[in-house]
Protein backbone atom coordinates (compact mmCIF):
# COMPACT_ATOMS: atom_id res chain seq x y z
CA UNK A 1 0.00 0.00 0.00
CA UNK A 2 1.56 3.50 -1.39
CA UNK A 3 1.74 6.10 1.18
CA UNK A 4 -1.26 7.76 -0.87
CA UNK A 5 -3.24 5.31 -0.88
CA UNK A 6 -3.05 5.24 2.83
CA UNK A 7 -3.78 8.49 3.33
CA UNK A 8 -6.82 8.07 1.24
CA UNK A 9 -8.24 5.59 2.62
CA UNK A 10 -7.53 7.24 6.48
CA UNK A 11 -9.09 10.25 5.17
CA UNK A 12 -12.48 8.12 4.30
CA UNK A 13 -12.58 7.19 7.65
CA UNK A 14 -11.97 10.39 8.94
CA UNK A 15 -14.78 11.81 6.38
CA UNK A 16 -16.83 8.35 7.99
CA UNK A 17 -16.13 9.07 11.70
CA UNK A 18 -17.47 13.10 11.45
CA UNK A 19 -20.24 11.96 9.26
CA UNK A 20 -21.42 9.53 11.61
CA UNK A 21 -20.53 11.92 14.61
CA UNK A 22 -22.64 14.40 12.96
CA UNK A 23 -25.28 11.95 13.29
CA UNK A 24 -25.35 10.88 16.98
CA UNK A 25 -25.00 14.51 17.75
CA UNK A 26 -27.36 16.56 15.42
CA UNK A 27 -30.13 13.76 15.85
CA UNK A 28 -29.73 10.94 17.89
CA UNK A 29 -28.73 12.16 20.75
CA UNK A 30 -31.45 14.94 21.05
CA UNK A 31 -33.92 12.25 19.91
CA UNK A 32 -33.25 9.96 22.68
CA UNK A 33 -32.88 12.85 25.23
CA UNK A 34 -36.68 13.78 23.90
CA UNK A 35 -37.89 10.39 24.61
CA UNK A 36 -36.44 10.11 27.91
CA UNK A 37 -38.07 13.53 29.30
CA UNK A 38 -41.16 12.80 27.62
CA UNK A 39 -41.04 8.95 29.21
CA UNK A 40 -40.01 10.33 32.22
CA UNK A 41 -41.75 13.88 33.00
CA UNK A 42 -39.80 14.57 36.70
CA UNK A 43 -36.52 14.58 34.16
CA UNK A 44 -37.73 16.80 31.54
CA UNK A 45 -36.02 19.98 33.23
CA UNK A 46 -32.47 17.72 32.49
CA UNK A 47 -33.23 17.32 29.00
CA UNK A 48 -31.26 21.35 27.63
CA UNK A 49 -28.79 21.31 30.68
CA UNK A 50 -27.71 17.29 29.41
CA UNK A 51 -27.99 18.08 25.69
CA UNK A 52 -25.12 20.96 26.17
CA UNK A 53 -22.85 19.23 28.31
CA UNK A 54 -22.78 16.73 25.47
CA UNK A 55 -22.92 18.97 22.34
CA UNK A 56 -19.47 20.47 24.40
CA UNK A 57 -18.21 17.37 24.22
CA UNK A 58 -18.15 16.94 20.62
CA UNK A 59 -16.41 19.94 20.34
CA UNK A 60 -12.80 18.09 20.79
CA UNK A 61 -13.81 15.22 18.95
CA UNK A 62 -14.16 17.37 15.94
CA UNK A 63 -10.66 18.95 16.67
CA UNK A 64 -9.18 15.47 17.08
CA UNK A 65 -10.46 14.53 13.25
CA UNK A 66 -9.27 17.99 12.03
CA UNK A 67 -5.48 17.01 13.43
CA UNK A 68 -6.03 13.45 12.18
CA UNK A 69 -6.69 14.90 8.73
CA UNK A 70 -3.84 17.30 9.22
CA UNK A 71 -1.88 13.83 10.16
CA UNK A 72 -2.73 11.76 6.91
CA UNK A 73 -2.05 14.83 4.83
CA UNK A 74 1.59 14.66 6.05
CA UNK A 75 1.64 10.74 5.28
CA UNK A 76 0.58 10.99 1.70
CA UNK A 77 3.55 13.85 1.49
CA UNK A 78 5.61 10.90 2.75
CA UNK A 79 6.13 12.81 5.92
CA UNK A 80 4.62 9.75 8.54
CA UNK A 81 7.37 10.05 10.99
CA UNK A 82 7.77 14.01 11.28
CA UNK A 83 7.78 16.60 13.61
CA UNK A 84 4.68 18.25 13.08
CA UNK A 85 2.94 14.36 13.38
CA UNK A 86 4.20 14.07 16.52
CA UNK A 87 2.93 17.90 17.49
CA UNK A 88 -0.59 16.84 16.16
CA UNK A 89 -0.56 13.26 18.22
CA UNK A 90 0.24 15.35 21.28
CA UNK A 91 -2.28 17.69 20.86
CA UNK A 92 -4.91 14.99 20.08
CA UNK A 93 -3.23 13.35 23.48
CA UNK A 94 -4.41 16.62 24.83
CA UNK A 95 -7.69 16.93 23.91
CA UNK A 96 -8.84 13.89 24.89
CA UNK A 97 -7.72 14.47 27.89
CA UNK A 98 -9.40 17.73 28.05
CA UNK A 99 -12.71 16.38 26.98
CA UNK A 100 -12.34 13.31 29.61
CA UNK A 101 -11.96 15.77 32.40
CA UNK A 102 -14.51 18.01 31.12
CA UNK A 103 -16.93 15.00 31.00
CA UNK A 104 -15.74 13.83 34.42
CA UNK A 105 -16.72 17.45 36.14
CA UNK A 106 -19.61 17.78 34.26
CA UNK A 107 -21.18 14.64 35.21
CA UNK A 108 -19.87 15.49 38.70
CA UNK A 109 -22.02 19.05 38.78
CA UNK A 110 -25.09 17.50 37.10
CA UNK A 111 -24.87 14.80 40.08
CA UNK A 112 -24.20 17.24 42.77
CA UNK A 113 -27.00 19.22 41.43
CA UNK A 114 -29.55 16.34 41.60
CA UNK A 115 -29.79 15.94 37.74
CA UNK A 116 -27.75 12.91 37.22
CA UNK A 117 -28.40 9.16 38.58
CA UNK A 118 -25.61 7.90 40.47
CA UNK A 119 -25.58 4.88 37.82
CA UNK A 120 -25.11 7.20 35.11
CA UNK A 121 -22.70 8.85 36.70
CA UNK A 122 -20.67 5.43 37.12
CA UNK A 123 -21.41 4.30 33.58
CA UNK A 124 -19.87 7.80 32.33
CA UNK A 125 -16.76 6.37 34.00
CA UNK A 126 -16.04 4.09 31.37
CA UNK A 127 -16.47 6.89 28.72
CA UNK A 128 -13.74 8.88 30.95
CA UNK A 129 -11.84 5.92 31.24
CA UNK A 130 -11.92 5.30 27.19
CA UNK A 131 -10.70 9.12 26.35
CA UNK A 132 -7.90 8.87 29.03
CA UNK A 133 -6.82 5.65 27.19
CA UNK A 134 -6.90 7.52 23.71
CA UNK A 135 -5.07 10.52 25.26
CA UNK A 136 -2.17 7.46 26.99
CA UNK A 137 -2.48 6.13 23.54
CA UNK A 138 -1.70 9.52 21.66
CA UNK A 139 0.92 10.90 24.17
CA UNK A 140 2.68 7.22 23.39
CA UNK A 141 2.55 7.48 19.72
CA UNK A 142 3.33 11.04 19.93
CA UNK A 143 6.75 10.15 21.39
CA UNK A 144 7.58 7.45 19.19
CA UNK A 145 7.06 9.55 15.65
CA UNK A 146 9.21 12.28 17.35
CA UNK A 147 11.66 9.64 17.82
CA UNK A 148 11.42 8.27 14.35
CA UNK A 149 11.44 11.80 12.98
CA UNK A 150 14.62 12.13 14.95
CA UNK A 151 16.57 9.20 13.92
CA UNK A 152 15.22 9.67 10.15
CA UNK A 153 17.23 13.29 10.50
CA UNK A 154 20.47 11.97 11.47
CA UNK A 155 20.43 9.38 8.57
CA UNK A 156 19.69 11.68 6.15
CA UNK A 157 22.93 14.01 7.76
CA UNK A 158 25.43 10.88 7.37
CA UNK A 159 26.82 9.73 4.25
Amino acid sequence: MTQESLSKWLKGVIIGIAVCGGMIYGYLIPMFGKEIAQANPEFAHCYLPWLVVIWLTAIPCYLVLYFGWKITAEISRDHSFSMENSRYLKYISILALLDSGYFFLANLILLLLNMNHPGIFLASLFVEFAGVTVAVAAAALSHLVQKAAEIQNENELTI
